[in-house]
Formats: C-alpha cells, sequence, structure tokens
C-alpha cells in the first residue's frame, strides 16, 4: 500500500473517532491499534498529524487518539526514530499542558504517552519535562503527574534527573496556593520518595551505584518543611491526605539528625489528624512508615511520644470494622503493624498500656485491646517471653465478660497463646475452662444476638470459633497435649458442658491416641493424682447416655463412642478385646442412617445389648453395684432431657439386673421410687414416666420376686392414703401428684408384666399384679386412665404369650373387657385426642382369644361400642395437620381391625359373618363419604380373613351371598376412590367364599372372578365414563358366578339401592340390574312380573332417567318392521338434536343391546333429559347390524339429495355472500353421528366404508365457513349451553364429528389416533388449516387404513371435475399425500394417482396446481424406486412451477423448489444436467427474498444440486457455486434460524464442490447441525483456507461483499465488513491488484455512518485489518 492509502486509511479510522457509541469508539481505537502495529511510524504520525490539524477536536477524542497513540507506543515505541520520539513527546507535552485548567481524562491520555516514551527515551521525555518547568512559576500539574508516573515507571532512570527536577520544583512549592497543585506536588514528591527507595534498595543493579541517601535528603528536607509546616493546616482534607502520604516515604530520606529534631513535632501532627478524618488508612500508613524510619535511626525523642502514640493507635484499633469498607479493614491492619513496630522496641511501655485496659467493660475497648494483645502475641514472641504471667492475670476480667464480641476475641487470644506456651503457666487452666464453656454454648442461641445491621454468620459465631480453636490446639500444637490430658476429662460429666460433649470427645480421643502411641504408661489415668476427675463409672454413664441421642451436639453418640472405645484399658482391663468389634459395628450403624431415618428404640436397644455384655464380660458384683451406684447419681443431670433420662433408666435397670446382690437391687429400687420427680415428667411427658417403669421391668427379667415386693412396699406406703406422717419425702404432695405416682407404679406393674419370665409371670397376674392395678379404675384423671389401660394391655399380651395360656382360666377377663368398654365409651365421639381408644381395643383383642369365651351380648356390645367410637370420628387428619395425629389415627383404626377379626375367629361361620356385616351396614350406607370409606375398608379386611380362614367340611349353601354382593357392588361408584377398590375387594372376596363352598380349593383361581382385580385400575380413575364401564364389567362378573337361586335376592337388594342417596351408587346400581337383566334374564321368566313391578317404581322414584332403556328397545322392534319411516320420522325432529345429551361420550365400547349400551351414557349425561331422547333413539337403531346398514344407506341417500348450502347475499354491496346450511343434509348429519356413536354399528359401517369415507370427506370439504340458518342460530343462543351446542351443531364441526365416528366405528381406530395427537381434526374444521387437516388425515389413513383405500379412491374418481372449488382442493390434498406412503406402490395406486393429479396440472384454482407438485414430491418418499422411471415427468413438472404465474413470491414456486430438493437426489443424472443451470440461475434471486420460506427452500435446494454434482461438478455450475459461496457466508448470519440452518446445509453441500480438502473440513466441523457456531472464528479459518487455496477470488468475494454492505439485515449488514476484513488480513502482497482499495475504503467509510453500532464497529475492524494491503 502507497503512503497515501496508508494515510487514508488512517484518516478514515480517525474521523470516526467522533462515534457516540463507546463500543465503537473502542473499536477504531483498536483499528487504529492494529495499523500502529503493523506500520507504527506512519501511524503514530498520522495520529499527530491528525491531532495537529483538527484543533478544535473535543477532548474526549482527542484522549481517545492518545491512549490508541499509548497502546501502540506500549508494543512498538523501540521502533521508533528519535525524530519521530522528538515529535510525538512534542505533541504529548503540548496536549497535556494545553489548558491550564485540569481535564483529567485528556490529559491523564498525554501523560500516558509520554510515559511510554520515556521507557525508550527518558532522557528527551525528562528533558521536555524539565523544559515544562519554569524557574520562579508553577509547573503544570499534568506535568507533575507524568514526572511522578515516571519515577515509577522507570526509576532507574528518572532518580538520576532527581536533584535538577528538585532544584527545579522546590523553590516555587511556597508560590502553590492551589489545593489542586499541593496535591500534584504532594504525589509528585511521595513518588519520587518511593522511586529513590527502590533505587537505592537496588544499587546493585542501578545505573550509578555511587548515589547515596545524601544526594536527596536536604532537598526532602526543604520540602518536608513545606508541607509540614504549611501545608499540612490546610483545610482541604484532601490535601492533608496527600501531604501525610508524602510524609511517610520522605521521612525514610531525612537525615537522622532531623528526623530527631522533628519527630516531636511531626508525629503529633500527624495523630492530631485522625480526629479530621474519617478514612484513616492513609495516615496509619504514613505513621507505621515514620516509625520504622524513626527506629531504624535508634529515636530516643520516640520514648516522649509513645504514650500519645499508643492512645491515637488504641483509638484506631478500638473503630468497628466493617467487612463492606477495605480501607477501614486495611487501617487496621497498618494499626497493628504501628503497634508490632512499638513492640520490638518499648515492650514494657506497651504493656503497661494495654493491659489495664482490658479491665475496663467498653465493648469496644476491650476488643480492641485484646487483638493488639493477640498479634502482640503472635508478632513480638520473644519480647513478650518474660511477659506471659502478667498477660494471662489480666486475662481474668475478660473471662467473664458475656458480650459475643468480646468472647471471640478472647478465643482467638487464648488460641495465640497456646501456639507460645501460655497455657503451660501457672492461671493456663482457666483459659482452657473457658473454651470449653464456650463450646458448650447452644449453636443457635448465643447470649448476646447480633444487631440488625451487623453480619453474625454462624460459621463466626462464638462456639463455633471455639471449637475450631479447641481442636486445633489439641491435634496441631504438640505442646499442648501434657496440659490437655487428662485434664479435659473433668469436663465430661457436669451438665454445664453438655453441649461442648463433641469437641471434648473429639480433642480427648486425638490426646489419648498420641498417650497410646507413647506407652501405656503415659497413657493410663493415676486417678489418685488427679482428684477432680471422673471416676471410670462416670465417664462409662455418662458417654453411653449421651450416645443414646446420637445426632445431637453435631454427632455427640460417635464421638462419644469413640472416646469410650479409646479409654477402655482406664474403664476396665477385660473390656478391649470386646469393645474393639462392637464399638466399630455401631458406628456403622450411625453411619448408615441420619436423624430422621434412625430407628430410635432399635438404637437403644443396641446400646443396651452393648451395656449387658459389657457387664457379663467384666462380672464383677463390686463393679456393677459401683456403676448402677453412679447411674442412679446422675439421673438429676438428665431433668431437662427426658429421652436421655428414659435411657438412663433403662441402663440403670440393666445393671441391676446384672447385680448379684438382692439387697442392693432392693435399695437402689426403693431409692428409685422415693426421689424420682412424678411430677415434672409427667408434665413434660403428657404420661407417668416411661424410663422409671421401663427401669423396674429390665429389673424383673432377673429378680422378679424383689421387684414386685419392693412394689408392693411402696403401694402400702401412706403416699396411696393422702396423709401425711410416716413417709417424709411425701408430706408436701398434692393429690394431682398422689394421681402422678400412681400412673407411675401402674405402669411399673405393666412393665414387669410385659418383661418377666413367661413362666413365672402368669402366677403373679391375678395375686399380685392386677389386684393392685384394677382398685383404680374409678379414677377420672387422664393420664391415670391411660396407664390403667396401658398396663392392662401388657398384662393381657403377656397371658397371651404365654406357652400356658391355652390352659390358664382368666376369672378378671369379663369384668377387664367391661371396664375398657367404658374407657371406650368414655372418649369424645367426634375427636381422636389420646391413644386411650388403641390400647383399650388392643387389650380387649389380647383377652378375646383368652378363656372363657365371650356370651353373644358382650361380644355384641364390644363390636358396637368399638365401631361407634372409631367410625364417628372426624375424617382422617392430613400429613400438614400433624404427623403423631396421624400416626396415632392409623393405629387405632389397626386396633380395632385386630380386635374385629379375633371377634370373627371365634364365629366362622357365615352367620357369624352376617352379624359383623349387619354391624357395619349402617355406616356402609352412611351419607357421610369417610364413614362409608372406613366400614368397606373393615368389611374388606373380614372378607378376607374369613376367606383366608374359610374350612369347609361338607358342601353347604352360602345362603347370603346375594344379599351381600347386593350390598357391596354398588359401592363401586362410591364417590370416594378407596371406597370403590375396597368394594371391589369384598365382591372379590364373596365370589371366592361362593367358590369355596362349592367345594373348590383354597388355591383354585377363577379366571373370571380373577378379572375384577384387573378392573380396580378403572376404578381410580375419577372419569365417570371409566368408572361405569368398570361398574358393568363388575356386572358382568358377578352375572356369571352368581348361583341362580341367589339372582333374585341379588336384584331386589340393587333395587333398594336404587334410591341410595348417593346419586354414583344408585347409577352403578342401574348399570348393573341392567347388566344382570342382558346377561341372565333368560332364567328370570317367573321372577319378571316381580322384577317390572318394583323396577317401575323405582323408576318413579328416580325422576324417569331409567325409563329410557324401555324406550331405545321399543324403538328398536319398531325400526326392524318400518325402518325408512322410522328414519324419516327422526329426521323431521327439531334441531339440534338433545343437546343436554350431546356432552355424554359419543362411543362406548359397552357391548349387548340398547338398553345396556344406552344406560351407560344416560348415567353419564349429567341428569335428567325430559323430552330430550331422540339422540339415543336413533342409537337404538344401529343395535343389529342388518338394520343398522338399511339407516345408514338411508341417511347417504338423504345427505347427497340436495345442495349443502344456500348462498345468502347481505344487504351492503360488495359484501362476499354468506353461506348457509341446508337443513335436511345437515339432520343427516346429525344422524349418521348419534348411529354411529353404538358400538353395534360397526359392520354396517365396515360395508359402507368406501362411500360413507367419501360423502362425509366432500361434506366437511363444502361446508368450512358454513354458517347455521338463522333459525338455528337464534335457538343456540336461547339455549343453556350454547358453547358446547353450536360446537356440535356447526355444519363443518358436525361434519367432522360423524366422520371421526365412521372411522371409530369401523375399526379404524388407529386413525382417529393419531388424528387425535396431531390435531388433525381441528385443522380440518377451520379454513386456515383445512388443507392441512386433509393431508394429515391422508397420511392416517395410509399408514393405518392401507386396504381401505382402492375403493376409497375409486369412490373419488370423479371429484376432480367438482363443481365445489373447495372438494378439489380438499381431495387434492388427500391424494397427493397419499403419495408420501409406500402404500401407493404396495397397492398398485401409483400410476391411477398420478394420472389424477395430472388431470389437475393446469386446475385455474392456484391452490391445486400447488398441491398437485407436493404430491407428485412426495415420490420421493412413498415410492423413491419410480422417481427415475417418471423423471422426466417430474422434472419438467417442477421446472414448470418456477415460472408459474408473474408473482415474484408465487407458492407455486416455492412449492417447486421444495419438491425439486427431494427429487434431485432420485432422478436420472442426464434427465437432471440438462436443466441444472435453469434452475440453479432461476433460484439465486430468491436467495435474498425478503420472505424467509424462499431464501430457506432455495438455499437448501442449492444444497441439494450441489450435493447431486458431488465429483461431477461442470465448469459452468461450478462458477454458480462460487458466486453463492459469499451470499451462502453471509447469511450464515441471517435474522431467520431457519434460513441460518439451510446455509449451514448448503455450505457443507458446496464444500466438496470446491477442491479443497481444508475448506470442506471446515464446513463439516463448524457447519454441523446443532453445534452453535462461533461466527468469526468461522469465517477466520474459511477465509484463510480461500485465500491460500483460491487467490484469485479475492477481488470477486469482495465485489459481492460490497453488494451485502448494502442489506436491510443489519447482522448481514455487519456480517459483510467482518468478511471483508478475513479476506483481507488472509491476502497475500500480490493480490493487491484484484482489489480496488480506494473504492473499499469509500465503502467502509460509508458504513461507519451505519445507524446500528454493530455495522460500524464491523467496518471499524475491517479498515484496521486493510493495512495489509498497504
Amino acid at each position: 500500500m502507497t503512503e497515501s492509502s496508508m494515510k487514508k486509511l488512517a484518516s478514515t479510522l480517525l474521523d470516526a473517532i467522533t462515534d457516540k457509541d463507546p463500543l465503537v469508539q473502542e473499536q477504531v481505537c483498536s483499528a487504529l491499534c492494529s495499523l500502529g502495529e503493523a506500520r507504527p511510524v506512519e501511524t503514530l504520525r498520522a495520529c499527530e498529524e491528525y491531532l495537529r490539524q483538527h484543533d478544535k477536536l473535543a477532548h474526549p477524542y482527542r484522549a481517545a487518539v492518545l491512549r490508541a497513540m499509548e497502546r501502540v507506543l506500549s508494543s512498538r515505541a523501540s521502533e521508533l526514530d528519535k525524530d519521530t520520539a522528538s515529535t510525538i513527546i512534542l505533541l504529548a507535552s503540548s496536549e497535556m499542558t494545553k489548558t491550564k485548567d485540569l481535564v483529567w481524562d485528556w490529559q491523564q491520555a498525554a501523560s500516558g504517552v509520554l510515559v511510554a516514551v520515556g521507557r525508550q527515551f527518558i532522557s528527551k521525555v525528562m528533558e521536555e519535562l524539565l523544559r515544562r518547568l519554569h524557574p520562579g512559576t508553577l509547573p503544570h500539574c499534568a506535568v507533575l503527574h507524568t514526572l511522578a508516573s515516571l519515577s515509577v515507571a522507570n526509576a532507574f532512570g528518572v532518580v538520576p534527573f532527581l536533584p535538577s527536577v528538585l532544584s527545579s520544583l522546590l523553590p516555587v512549592l511556597g508560590v502553590a496556593k492551589q489545593d489542586t497543585v499541593r496535591v500534584a506536588f504532594c504525589s509528585a514528591l511521595q513518588r519520587f520518595s518511593e522511586g529513590a527507595l527502590e533505587y537505592l534498595a537496588n544499587l546493585d543493579r542501578a545505573p550509578d551505584p555511587t548515589v547515596r541517601k545524601d544526594a536527596f535528603a536536604t532537598d526532602i528536607f526543604s520540602a518536608y518543611d513545606v508541607l509540614f509546616h504549611q501545608w499540612l493546616q490546610s483545610r482541604e482534607a484532601k490535601l492533608r491526605l496527600a501531604v501525610v502520604e508524602a510524609l511517610g516515604p520522605m521521612s525514610h530520606l531525612l537525615p537522622s539528625e532531623r528526623l530527631e529534631e522533628q519527630l516531636p513535632k511531626l508525629l503529633p501532627g500527624i495523630l492530631a489528624l485522625y480526629k479530621k478524618h474519617a478514612e484513616t488508612f492513609y495516615l496509619s500508613k504514613s505513621l507505621g512508615q515514620i516509625l520504622e524510619a524513626a527506629v531504624s535511626v535508634g529515636s530516643r525523642t520516640l520514648e516522649t511520644q509513645l504514650d500519645a502514640l499508643l492512645a491515637a493507635l488504641h483509638s484506631q484499633i478500638c473503630v468497628p470494622v466493617e467487612s463492606s469498607s477495605p480501607l477501614v479493614m486495611s487501617n487496621q491492619k497498618e494499626v497493628l503493624r504501628c503497634f508490632t513496630v512499638l513492640a520490638c522496641s518499648s515492650p514494657d511501655r506497651l504493656l503497661a498500656f494495654l493491659l489495664p485496659r482490658l479491665d475496663t467493660s467498653n465493648e469496644r475497648t476491650r476488643v480492641g485491646t485484646l487483638q493488639v494483645v493477640r498479634h502482640v502475641i503472635n508478632s513480638a514472641a520473644a519480647q513478650m517471653e518474660d511477659k506471659k504471667p502478667f498477660i494471662l492475670s489480666s486475662m481474668r476480667l475478660p473471662l467473664l465478660d458475656t458480650n459475643s464480641k468480646v468472647k471471640r476475641a478472647v478465643v482467638q487470644v487464648i488460641s495465640a497463646m497456646a501456639h507460645h506456651g501460655y497455657l503451660e503457666q501457672p492461671g493456663g487452666e482457666a483459659m482452657i475452662e473457658y473454651i470449653v464453656q464456650q463450646c458448650a454454648l447452644p449453636p443457635e442461641q448465643e447470649p448476646e444476638k447480633p444487631g440488625p445491621g451487623s453480619k453474625d454468620p454462624k460459621a463466626d459465631s462464638v462456639r463455633a470459633i471455639s471449637v475450631r480453636t479447641l481442636y486445633l490446639v489439641s491435634t496441631t500444637v504438640d505442646r499442648m497435649s501434657h496440659v490437655l490430658w487428662p485434664y479435659l476429662l473433668q469436663f465430661l460429666t457436669p451438665v454445664r458442658f453438655t453441649g461442648a460433649l463433641t469437641p471434648l470427645c473429639r480433642s480427648l480421643v486425638h490426646l489419648a491416641q498420641k498417650r497410646q502411641e507413647a506407652g501405656a504408661d503415659a497413657f493410663l489415668i493415676q486417678y489418685d493424682a488427679h482428684a477432680s476427675l471422673p471416676s471410670p463409672y462416670a465417664v462409662t454413664g455418662r458417654l453411653l447416655v449421651v450416645s443414646s441421642s446420637p445426632y445431637l451436639g453435631d454427632g455427640r453418640g460417635a464421638a462419644a463412642l469413640r472416646l469410650l472405645s479409646v479409654l477402655h484399658p482406664n474403664i476396665h482391663p477385660l473390656l478391649g478385646q470386646h469393645w474393639e468389634t462392637t464399638v466399630p459395628l455401631l458406628l456403622g450403624y450411625l453411619d448408615e442412617h441420619t436423624e430422621e431415618t434412625l430407628p430410635q428404640e432399635e438404637w437403644e436397644e443396641k446400646l443396651l445389648m452393648f451395656l449387658r455384655d459389657t457387664l457379663a464380660i467384666i462380672s464383677d458384683n463390686a463393679w456393677i453395684c459401683q456403676l448402677s451406684l453412679e447411674l442412679c447419681r446422675q439421673l438429676p443431670c438428665y431433668d431437662e432431657a427426658p429421652q436421655e433420662k428414659n435411657f438412663l433408666y433403662k441402663c440403670i435397670g440393666t445393671t441391676l439386673g446384672a447385680a448379684s446382690s438382692k439387697e442392693v437391687v432392693r435399695k437402689h429400687l426403693q431409692e428409685l421410687l422415693e426421689t424420682a420427680r412424678y411430677q415434672e415428667e409427667a408434665e413434660r411427658e403428657c404420661a407417668a414416666p416411661q424410663g422409671l417403669a421401663c427401669c423396674f421391668g429390665i429389673c424383673a427379667i432377673s429378680h422378679l420376686e424383689d421387684t414386685l415386693a419392693q412394689l408392693e412396699d411402696f403401694v402400702r406406703s401412706e403416699v396411696f392414703r393422702k396423709s401425711i406422717g410416716i413417709l417424709n419425702i411425701f408430706k408436701d404432695r398434692s393429690e394431682n401428684e398422689v394421681e402422678k405416682v400412681k400412673s407411675a407404679l401402674i405402669l411399673c406393674y405393666g412393665h414387669v408384666a410385659a418383661r418377666a419370665p413367661r413362666e413365672l409371670v402368669l402366677a403373679k397376674v391375678e395375686s399380685d399384679i392386677l389386684r393392685n392395678i384394677c382398685q383404680h379404675f374409678s379414677t377420672k384423671d387422664p393420664a391415670l386412665k391411660l396407664c390403667l389401660v396401658q398396663s392392662v394391655c401388657m398384662v393381657s399380651r403377656a397371658i397371651c404369650s404365654s406357652t400356658q395360656a391355652g390352659s390358664f382360666h382368666f376369672t378378671r377377663k369379663a369384668e377387664l373387657v367391661a371396664q375398657m368398654m367404658e374407657f371406650i365409651r368414655a372418649e369424645p365421639p367426634d375427636s381422636l385426642r389420646t391413644p386411650i381408644r388403641k390400647k383399650a381395643m388392643l387389650t380387649c383383642t389380647y383377652l378375646v382369644s383368652v378363656e372363657p369365651a365371650l356370651d353373644e351380648q358382650a361380644r355384641a356390645d364390644v363390636i358396637h361400642g368399638c365401631l361407634h367410637s372409631i367410625m364417628a370420628l372426624l375424617p382422617e387428619p392430613k400429613e400438614e395437620d400433624g404427623g403423631c395425629q396421624k400416626s396415632l389415627y392409623l393405629e387405632t383404626l389397626h386396633a380395632l381391625e385386630d380386635l374385629l377379626t379375633s371377634l370373627l375367629q371365634r364365629n366362622m361361620t357365615p352367620q357369624g359373618l352376617q352379624i359383623m356385616i349387619e354391624h357395619l351396614s349402617p355406616w356402609i350406607k352412611s351419607p357421610r363419604g369417610h364413614e362409608r370409606a372406613r366400614a368397606l375398608g373393615l368389611s374388606a379386611l373380614l372378607l378376607r380373613y374369613f376367606l383366608e380362614h374359610l374350612r369347609v367340611s361338607a358342601l353347604v349353601p352360602f345362603h347370603n351371598l346375594g344379599l351381600l354382593i347386593g350390598l357391596f357392588s354398588p359401592r363401586c361408584a362410591d364417590l370416594w376412590p378407596a371406597t370403590r377398590q375396597e368394594a371391589v375387594d369384598c365382591v372379590y372376596s364373596l365370589l371366592y367364599l361362593q367358590l369355596g363352598y362349592e367345594g373348590f380349593s383354597r388355591d383354585y383361581r377363577d379366571d373370571v372372578a380373577e378379572r375384577l382385580l384387573s378392573l380396580k385400575d378403572g376404578l381410580v380413575h375419577p372419569d365417570p365414563a371409566i368408572l361405569f364401564h368398570t361398574c358393568h364389567s363388575v356386572g358382568q362378573i358377578i352375572a356369571k358366578r352368581l348361583p341362580p337361586d341367589q339372582l333374585i335376592s341379588l336384584l331386589l337388594t340393587m333395587f333398594e339401592a336404587l334410591g341410595d342417596p348417593e346419586k354414583n351408587c344408585s347409577r352403578a346400581a342401574t348399570v348393573m340390574i341392567n347388566c344382570l337383566l342382558q346377561e341372565r334374564g333368560g332364567v328370570l321368566q317367573e321372577k319378571v312380573p316381580e322384577i317390572v313391578s318394583v323396577l317401575r317404581s323405582k323408576l318413579q322414584e328416580a325422576q324417569g332417567e331409567h325409563v329410557l332403556p324401555a324406550a331405545q328397545h321399543s324403538v328398536y322392534l319398531l325400526a326392524t318392521q318400518h325402518c325408512a319411516a322410522v328414519v324419516s320420522s327422526l329426521l323431521g325432529s327439531p334441531l339440534p338434536l338433545d343437546r343436554c345429551i350431546q356432552a355424554a361420550m359419543p362411543t362406548s365400547s359397552w357391548q349387548g343391546g340398547p338398553a345396556g349400551t344406552f344406560c351407560s351414557e344416560v348415567h353419564l349425561s349429567g341428569g335428567p333429559a325430559p323430552s330430550c331422547h331422540t339422540c339415543m333413539l336413533w342409537r337404538a337403531l344401529a343395535v343389529e347390524p342388518r338394520l343398522a346398514a338399511q339407516v345408514l344407506g338411508l341417511l347417504l341417500e338423504k345427505m347427497s339429495r340436495d345442495v349443502p348450502f344456500k348462498e345468502s347475499r347481505a344487504f351492503l354491496l360488495g359484501r362476499t355472500p354468506d353461506r348457509v346450511a341446508t337443513l335436511l343434509p345437515l339432520s343427516a348429519t346429525c344422524a349418521l353421528f348419534e348411529v354411529m356413536s353404538t358400538p353395534a354399528a360397526g359392520p354396517a359401517v365396515l360395508e359402507l366404508y368406501p362411500q360413507l369415507f367419501v360423502v362425509l370427506l366432500l361434506r366437511v370439504s363444502c361446508t368450512v365457513g358454513v354458517q347455521l340458518p338463522r333459525n338455528l342460530q337464534a335457538q343456540e343462543r336461547r339455549g343453556a349451553s350454547p358453547a358446547l351446542a353450536t360446537r356440535n351443531l356447526e355444519p363443518c364441526s358436525s361434519a367432522v364429528d360423524t366422520l371421526r365416528s365412521m372411522l371409530l366405528r369401523s375399526g379404524s381406530e388407529d386413525v382417529v389416533q393419531r388424528m387425535d395427537l396431531e390435531g388433525g381434526w381441528e385443522l380440518l374444521r377451520t379454513s386456515a388449516g383445512h388443507e392441512e387437516g386433509a393431508t394429515r388425515l391422508a397420511r392416517a389413513m395410509a399408514e393405518h387404513a392401507g386396504p381401505r383405500l382402492p375403493l376409497v379412491l375409486k369412490t373419488l374418481a370423479c371429484t376432480h371435475s367438482s363443481a365445489y372449488e373447495n372438494q378439489r382442493v380438499t381431495t387434492t390434498a388427500f391424494l397427493a399425500e397419499l403419495l408420501n406412503s409406500n402404500v401407493a406402490n404396495d397397492l398398485m395406486l401409483l400410476d391411477s394417482l398420478l394420472e389424477s393429479l395430472a388431470a389437475r396440472q393446469k386446475d385455474t384454482c392456484a391452490s391445486v396446481r400447488r398441491l398437485v407438485l407436493r404430491g407428485l414430491a412426495n415420490l420421493a418418499s412413498g415410492c423413491p424406486d419410480k422417481v427415475r422411471t417418471h423423471g422426466p415427468q417430474l422434472l419438467t413438472a417442477m421446472i414448470g412451477g418456477l415460472d408459474d404465474g408473474d408473482n415474484p413470491h408465487s407458492p407455486v414456486a416455492l412449492e417447486a423448489m421444495l419438491g425439486l430438493a427431494r427429487l434431485v437426489h432420485l432422478v436420472e443424472s442426464w434427465d437432471l444436467r440438462s436443466g441444472l443451470l435453469h434452475v440453479a440461475i432461476r433460484i439465486r434471486p430468491f436467495f435474498d427474498s425478503e420472505k424467509m420460506e424462499f431464501r430457506t427452500a432455495s438455499i437448501r435446494l442449492f444444497g441439494h444440486l450441489n450435493k447431486v454434482c458431488h465429483g461431477d461438478c461442470e465448469d459452468v455450475f461450478l462458477d454458480q457455486v462460487v458466486g453463492g459461496l459469499a451470499p451462502l457466508l453471509l447469511h450464515l448470519q441471517d435474522p431467520q434460524a431457519t434460513v441460518a440452518s439451510a446455509c449451514r446445509f448448503a455450505l457443507r453441500m458446496c464444500g466438496p464442490n470446491l477442491a479443497c480438502e481444508e475448506l470442506s473440513a471446515a464446513f463439516q466441523k463448524h457447519l454441523q447441525e446443532g453445534r452453535a457456531l462461533h461466527f468469526g472464528e468461522f469465517l477466520n479459518t474459511t477465509c484463510k483456507h480461500l485465500m491460500h487455496h483460491f487467490p484469485d477470488l479475492l477481488g470477486r468475494l469482495l465485489t459481492t461483499c460490497l453488494f451485502y454492505f448494502k442489506s436491510s439485515w443489519e447482522n448481514v449488514r455487519a456480517a459483510a465488513p467482518l468478511f471483508t476484513g478475513f479476506l483481507v488480513l488472509h491476502s497475500e502482497p500480490r493480490q493487491q491488484p484484484q482489489v480496488d482499495l480506494d473504492q473499499l475504503i469509500a465503502a467502509l467509510q460509508i458504513l461507519l455512518k451505519d445507524p446500528a453500532p454493530e455495522v460500524r464497529t464491523r467496518a471499524a475492524e475491517a479498515l484496521g485489518r486493510l493495512v495489509k494491503l498497504a
């Protein structure tokens, strides 16, 4: 490129720098940088010239140009010659100082240019800057800033100039009056000082290693004098901070004696600023630097300032730290850095200042002081070594502080102390105890909650920090091991440390393992030397009991068990081997569960087994007695933990059971009874203490006599006489507490009976146990009552489970049963609040099986009382209402079930079963659904139980079968799904009971009865159609298996059910009655009068809805004799037909006659329909196939006789005439629908299939958009549900519904289902979708009803000349789609179909012509092997379609392109070759069509043409491929996704024809469907290959791009310059002659003014790449 071209490029870009969009402006700068990367000197000169010539250019744009120059210089400054560098330096200097006002972005950009040049030409830059420093005149602020930046960027280059710079600047310091100038001076002096310090610190790399601090000391002190004594007194805060920032590094350069001299003024001056500034970070940072400088010179003056320094710094550290403010955090670090400096120089003075402040009660002061102490302990360890006792003693008061922030700080201090040996000193144990106390805090609630504005996450809570600290100190600080072991053991047993058990146990486990590794002597605990440690018995009991709630306290169960296992040598020497195998099993069990899934009782039993095995291994009575004593002592520790206290009671019982000393056992049992906190525990648990009772029960396993004796002694005590005297422990107890004591004693008796050996307990039941329980039955106390029931239940269960129960005569049985029923009757009938019902019924269940047997009246009372107690309850609670309530309800219901089955077991006869069902019968018929559901559930349970335990010794009749089935079967349609399911189960069990009484074996399975189980799924569905269909099937099964003698009793029971208040059950009875009459009516000849009489009476009560089956039957008989007259009469009925019945499902799968068929639909209609029976009457005519065929033939004749519609012109001229349906065809259509809706019409429909299908299809096509007659429209508007009726009666909808019904009835359900799924029926109804609906119908017919098509096509043959255009369109669409299936070839219909379509090629209707082309193209998918045969014909039709009409967007042309795309792969190559070029040229204009469909179709066709020509592409067509390449690449960015997808396909197909493997591979890699396309990356790769393999195409491709610069689509318009840029990027200089660079730059220049920012951005990017051709 010539220099003029380069200039033109640069100037074009520079002219665009004023773009308002920041992204475009950024891209322009990037393009300038690209020019600069290639031609830095020319670019920089162009920028310099542009800025020089455009003196009026606004400063933001000047700044942008300068930033671009800086970016070029940052990487290419080394390529500059001295002249260019000088020019740029002068320009930047001029731009930087052009205005005296502060314009920061502009002057900063110019300064950046100088700094970038200064990295290579420091002398020239410094020369220019020094030139700007005029003696006696204030320098420009930007000059100062540049000098400061250069000091940082090139310290080694600038520092040698510092004396000259300072000599120029210092004289004018006093002249600077403006704060901004002073700030600039401060910043410069700060950077000068930092640069000098860096230079002095790295003299080995410095150009002049002889430079010393003295070279700057005098000048720096002069500057210091002005800054400190004059500028620091300014009122401007920003200036003061700038001064302070500068003083910090300057202090290191001051002469030592000057610094010593200034410290008395300097330090107070800095400290005074703390009160004036909110942001103190810079003050603290500078102060730290000054202190370091003072210490480094050994200043003595520092001692005199120490008090003021400490006070000021302490106040800073006490400022609350906000995590959202990084400067505050940084200030804290700098202040602590200052304390470190002071701690190293004056440790005694520092501690004397800090430690007294720990005694203050102020939170901030104490927290800040603790923070400093921690920091000093860590950072000045050597200086603090001999101060440890003083620091420890000063922590006394902070340890008592309850503030959470103070606590956190204290814990952090203790952590630091642990690492530095403080806790080994006297007083260190108090620190350890403090940490443990904080670990014991509740996790959720700490003593002081954070304020609303503060953030106090759980991870930083006092407890969390303490837990982490304790564990880290225990595991990582080796010197703490001898301090913590065994000292931490003493915190295990006190209650106040319960919350710390988990971290304690973990730390102790780690310490113990360390001790074990050190040797046995180091691990064994010398209890004599550690009197404060808990005994082995206390540790064992404590750890075992807390393990019963293993997931509390962060998993303390696992931690306690691990510690217990590790401590076994210190507990008992014999436990090692057993615990090493058992404890891991317990830990594994905990790992398998979570807190929610752990079965608590099972876990406690495992722990008790662990304890029993442990006691058995030790087998030392003295040790066991000592353990039991320790466990009893720990009982008060668990008053606030009831679950753990109950488990402790169980442990005590287990331990006492293992003790051999009866005196010890009696003594401990007595103490437990006397010291139990009955009142508190009863209130907490809503029952007497279960734990105490469990303890006695477990103890009774080994000591039954002693346990009962001790209970007897306690029962005789004065407590039960409510007196004061003998037992002092009871003297203050109230009457209520006495009841609680009684409750506990009664529970103890129950648990003793339940756990004691069965062979011993029977002898004690009545004499020792029940005697003391029964005397309290008169109580009114609910807790005591529940305990009584529970204890009696346990006693009864113990009797039943005994091996001697069969010979045991229980004299108190009747008394106990009566008492339980009293308890049950006393409960509220409508609510379930306590488990008394459940326990009482369980007790009765156990008692029923014990001798002597109950009499009949007692049995009836039990059944009635229990049923009334449960059935009348409100519906069962939902889960969200309370899980406990739900569980109680289910358990109570299970108890009732067990009781009823136990009673039934005593009388396993049909009579006994009948008695049970009679008790349930009122509830089965209850108007309340939940009561019916419960009753049916119980009935099903009893019938199953009866069936499972049926024993038939002789063939006897099941005389009440009909009665029971009649009771249950109507419930199959109950509103409650559960009731329906249970009703089927009842019928199922009754049928098998009948089979059993007939002599069949118990394992016999009857196929008919088994069908009932498969019907249960239908009962779950709430749809009435499915529900009553299932009821009909149930009726059929009953009819097949019911004995003849039971039929009439069943029917009479069913008739009674017609009046059931539950309407669904009444309807189900009707369904089953009709089914029975249909299936078994032949055997009821003698009973018909009775049946009819009963039926008539019930029909009158049922509002006449059940009379309809008889009417249907009458019409059926009449039609068999006078079919034509009946049809004519019914056609004369007014429309619409039975609007109220249209809601019923039009089809039914019920078989067997009009009665059964109609009954189902009447019951689904939602209510009676007086005078609306025409639809059902039509359906009755289809029962018999021969009759149905006659009716259908007559209706077809009526439909075809009249015209389908009449045109009625509106009053307004020019308006399209309305089409109004004629009545006779409309009525015939509705009648056809009703007749074919009946299943029995199937054979007749099959017989007339072709005629029905064609007539109805034509009827549908000619009624699209046709209106109802006005009288019917008015009638519909007056109807009850006009929306529903109009939808069904509207001419086209009714025709579609009828066609659908015809297909269903003819066995073409798959066709209907396919249309349903695809929405085809709805499409047929609308004008817009009718054509697609016909297509989908043809597709469904071809796929699912192929054998029907020959006759259908034969009937359709004459329709191509129909006078109705809609009919021609519909039939053409239908025929066209048939060619899309292979059925046309399989059924030898291909030739006839092609002939039919060919006859329509010249149709006057464009839609017909379009559909003809579609049909011909369908041959590609339907019969691909026939395409070659008919290739010329097909191609001629398609190519002719491309030229159809003058419309540039002709739908026929679009169809032709779509069709060609499908056919080109299948025709012979020589057939295609002749028209290939014509097609390619004809479709090329469509690439840029405004319509998305045309772009997509033409581009895809282009791809298919390329695919066909793979390897055989003629040069003339190759030219078309190359010509289409650029449009295809650019349309990848088309706004329409389908067009972009078509371009992907076309490019993949073009690739092989370009004879470039790399390009083809790139297309295949990047353009796969579904893969995300990074367009820029892909275009870059493509251009690289194009330019490498086809360098001669550059000019042609660029010319095409220029065309798309004017595209109407923004994305395509943006892609064109991007394409241009990549082409140029990968071109070679030798290709330059192909490019008209001026034209290209001019075009891109126009794009730079495009309204779309993206386009302007891409244009700028392209301009940047044109430098390659420069």
